[in-house]
């Protein structure tokens, strides 16, 4: 047995401050990118997407 008494109440106060901290780290990580960050991202998925819808094959499918 342990010689001192365990507060539950504190236990579940910390427990419910490490998920709060985790999930803001999450966020932090998702929202926290400078204009620049951003724009470069947006800029690198528009290119992709112009690459490989210029590789893709046209069918007519009219005839």
């Amino acid at each position: 047995m342990t010689d001192k008494p365990i507060n539950l109440r504190a236990v579940r106060k910390a427990k419910v401050r490490a998920e709060k901290e985790k999930a803001a780290e999450a966020n932090r990580a998702a929202f926290g990118r400078t204009k620049a960050d951003k724009l470069k991202a947006k800029a690198e998925t528009a290119k992709a997407k112009a690459h490989v819808e210029a590789h893709k094959r046209e069918t007519d499918r009219e005839s």
